[in-house]
Parts: structure tokens; sequence; C-alpha cells
């Protein structure tokens, strides 16, 4: 998506149209989490100090992140995805993986699928989204971060190298300002370069991570879309655009998550008898290390409200203060055939719910995702 968060707000309030927006915090210790295009003419980038974007640009306009509302927009960019093909990765709110391969015979070549997906999300949602296609993973996104805003870029097989070889080794994703330095240290500034190092030495020096770097320098990306709708689970995450301690900010990002699972394993009638946490500290120490918490219930549900109030008691017992770099839900053990039980005594409350869920589930098919919402319980 080209400045998601940004444009969302320039979408919901047209007076921010053609301004200079700043996602995020505007106090001392803010930090920008997006910034419109015209913010970005003065230097303004995300991850960025609000105290320099206020200096770059002082006219900038700063609104308070609402990571719920963005979340549950992002869903429904990601049923757009589903339609073109079932083998999609998110990275991201704003960013995902597609595996085109198996639909070319149904929809036809990939820039028709390409433009197919950006003129659905631009109909439906008044949202632009730019779309790079490669061989590879790393060709797509740097192809999709090259064409932005609004554009589309097709790097065939046989022009990857050509396509690559020019580029700044900091275009490969994952290869932050630490490596940078390392690989600058060692004379390899492009990626060209890069692929014609020496893959020993590149071990000897960024240990594991080098040959692989050296693979990806030479088109050579075995990775493969890590489709996130296998039948033995739904998940939905985010990464925060600031480290999230506050847990009224954890539990509304939590609940907009928990809600789209629930919709999504309604749709496809079936309930979850185990419930998950997924959450990604931002220490560190701890930057790779992805923390599950997971309960099994009683009686299987497809209740959005239940699952979020689980996943909030799973958070509530860890330590207190972590702050979080990402926060996730995910629901599995999943029953498609076998009745649901309830209490004798339970049975209105259930009618009530799933009476309940079902408004929710047609009010938001007719009129988006912010129709309407759960709240806090």
């Amino acid at each position: 998506m080209d400045a998601f968060y940004a444009s969302v707000e320039q979408r919901d309030d047209p007076s921010l149209k053609g301004k200079p927006i700043v996602v995020g915090h505007g106090g001392k210790r803010g930090v920008v989490a997006a910034a419109s295009y015209e913010a970005r003419k003065y230097g303004v980038r995300s991850a960025m100090p609000a105290s320099t974007a206020k200096q770059l640009c002082p006219g900038a306009i700063f609104i308070h992140p609402r990571m719920s509302h963005y979340a549950a927009i992002s869903a429904e960019i990601r049923d757009i995805f589903y339609r073109y093909t079932p083998i999609v990765e998110p990275l991201s709110l704003d960013e995902a993986y597609l595996d085109i391969g198996g639909s070319l015979r149904l929809f036809g070549s990939p820039r028709t699928i390409g433009e197919g997906i950006r003129a659905d999300v631009r109909r439906e949602l008044d949202l632009t989204v730019s779309v790079g296609i490669g061989p590879g993973k790393l060709v797509a996104k740097i192809a999709g971060n090259k064409c932005k805003p609004d554009g589309l870029m097709i790097v065939e097989p046989e022009n990857t190298q050509a396509f690559l070889r020019p580029l700044s080794v900091s275009e490969i994703w994952g290869v932050g300002r630490v490596t940078e330095q390392k690989l600058l240290d060692m004379k390899i500034g492009t990626i060209g370069a890069l692929a014609e190092s020496d893959p020993a030495e590149l071990e000897r020096q960024l240990g594991s991570w080098g040959p692989l770097l050296h693979a990806l320098a030479r088109g050579d990306d075995l990775r493969t879309v890590e489709c996130d709708r296998a039948r033995s689970s739904y998940g939905e995450e985010n990464t925060f655009p600031e480290d999230a301690v506050d847990r009224d900010v954890i539990e509304a990002m939590v609940i907009a998550h928990a809600e789209t699972v629930a919709r999504r394993i309604r749709r496809d009638g079936v309930h979850a008898a185990t419930v998950t946490l997924k959450y990604r500290p931002s220490t560190r120490t701890s930057e790779f290390r992805l923390v599950t918490r997971s309960r099994s219930l009683t009686a299987p549900t497809d209740d959005g409200g239940v699952i979020s109030r689980i996943v909030m008691e799973l958070w509530d017992a860890e330590p207190p203060g972590i702050a979080l770099r990402l926060v996730g839900v995910q629901v599995s053990g999943l029953d498609k055939d076998r009745p649901v039980q309830i209490g004798l005594f339970e049975a209105p409350e259930d009618e009530k719910r799933n009476a309940l869920n079902a408004a929710m589930d047609d009010i938001i098919k007719k009129f988006g995702p912010e129709a309407v919402r759960r709240g806090r319980s």
C-alpha cells in the first residue's frame, strides 16, 4: 500500500488531502508511523523521531494512529487479494507477498492480475496500491518499492540480474545498518558487487546470513510464499509503528485481530478449540524471538469477543512492562463437523451472541469493516 496509514487518514478526512500528514505521536518521544507523500517531500520518513519531523516540516499535521482502524481495512484489502490467489503471505498491515503462479490460467497474465488488484482496491476502498511482480520475493518487493506511488512494475526472469546489479545492498530486505556497514567495509556497496564476492568470505564475516545474501544477489531466491490460510489455523498479526506498552493500545489491536479472525472462521463454517497469543518483544536481544502462549477451550468458539478475552488473559499473565514490536492472534484446533456443545443454562446467551455476530457480519459485508466494531468488555 502507498503511505497506508496516512492515505487512510486523508481518505477519511478529505480536508487533509494534499497536506503534509504525519501519523504518529507528536510528543518528545514520539515516532513517525507513516508520512504522506506531501510530508515525504520534506524528508519526513517512518521511524523518524517526531521532533526531527517537526524540524524538517514545521507545517506537518500530526494525527494519532488508529491501529484497529488500519487493521480492519487491511483485512478488507487482504480479502481482495484472496480473489486472485489463496496463497497470500502478509508482511505487515500494508504489505504482502502473493503467489499468482496458479492463477494465470484463470485470470490471464501477471500484468492483468496486478492491474485487477489495483483497480479493485481503488474502486472499493478509494486507496492506491503499488504492485511489484518478479520471479522471487526479493525482486518483487524491490520492484514494488520502485514503482511507488500507485504503480506497477514487472521484472521478467531474464532481466533479474540487470535489474538487481546496480542497486545498493541496502535494498535487500533484512540488510540493516549494521550489515550494510559490514559489507561496505568489505568494499561491497551494490548487489552486483555482492553477487561477485566470495561466499566463503561472506560466511566468515556474516555467518550463515552471508551465503544467503550471496544467493539473493545472484537472483537465486528459493523462498516460497508462506500461505496464512492453512486450514489448520487462522491468524492475524501486525508490527506496531512504535513500541507498544500501554494495555489499551495492545487490547485495541487484539480486538481488531480477534474480530477479523472470527469473521473468517464463521465465513468458513468452523469453530476453534485453541486460542493463541503471539507477540514479539522489542528488545534488541530478542528482536527475532516470537513468543506464543496458548489456551485450549472447554467448547470451540467462533466468537471474536471470546477470542479477544482469552488472548488478553494470556497477555495479562505475562511479566508486566514488556514493550511489543508485534502482536498477533491465532486460532487452531478447527472443527467443522462436530456440533458445538453448550451448557443447559447457557443457550439463551449463546443464541444472543450468535445473533449479534450474524448481524455484525451482515453490516460489515454491506458497509465495510468500520461500520461496526466490538467494544472492550
